[in-house]
């Protein structure tokens, strides 16, 4: 039976695409038929296919399962900007309604495991009475939470991980990813979230300005998911 995981992060450069990369790789790595969906995105460019997010696209190089774009992503605005805000300046509504049914008509595609990328972090806005979170809820699927491991990581950490249990959320996993290369008493940090944190950590990812999806998937472990 596949399994589904709904990816968010403790914010908006945690690393989530990064992360859900390294996560297919490593499911790849095991012989797993992956799949992944970026629901909503904003930030585009246009190419000869029409206009793309970066994010979604490296989720399609990465993933085993053949899938259109649309797919993929079907919710693309132009402009990196807070989805509702984008929302408003195109002239166009989601909800989670919409959004439910578009990931479960792409989840019939046969897979093994699947990941459904946020935008942002936990509590993102898509119009002026619904939350991304509830998509994650809608759907049933438990949360990945990649924590950003830079000064003041835990407090949000802590923080996202409670909104996600009050939520009505099941917190499959985390991982720590360095995303501040510089950043003083790196294991001090990812040893006191190993501390407090119930769940499982999937990984500790460490700065690599050269990190790919295969390196990444070989620091991630799967184990606790499947």
């Amino acid at each position: 039976m596949a399994k589904t995981f709904f990816v968010t992060g403790t914010d908006t450069d945690a690393g989530k695409t990064f992360i859900t990369c390294g996560l297919l790789e490593a499911a790849n790595q095991q012989g797993l038929q992956t799949l992944a969906l970026k629901p909503v995105a904003a930030g585009s460019e246009e190419t000869e296919k029409g206009a793309r997010n970066d994010d979604a696209l490296k989720l399609m190089d990465v993933m085993s399962a053949e899938m259109s774009y649309a797919q993929v992503n079907p919710v693309l605005f132009k402009s990196a900007i807070a989805p509702h805000i984008a929302a408003q300046e195109e002239n166009r509504r989601i909800t989670v309604s919409r959004l439910t049914g578009l990931c479960r008509g792409a989840l019939m595609k046969k897979h093994d495991i699947s990941f459904i990328e946020g935008a942002g972090g936990w509590r993102v806005p898509l119009n002026d009475r619904e939350m991304l979170s509830e998509l994650a809820k809608e759907l049933n699927t438990p949360v990945i939470l990649v924590v950003g491991m830079k000064l003041g990581c835990i407090n949000h950490a802590l923080l996202t991980a409670e909104s996600i249990v009050r939520s009505g959320c099941r917190l499959a996993g985390w991982v720590a990813n360095q995303v501040d290369p510089e950043m003083d008493r790196f294991d001090e940090n990812v040893a006191t979230l190993q501390g407090m944190f119930s769940t499982p950590c999937l990984g500790v990812v460490k700065w690599n300005e050269n990190a790919d999806s295969h390196w990444t998937g070989s620091q991630l472990d799967l184990t606790t998911l499947l």
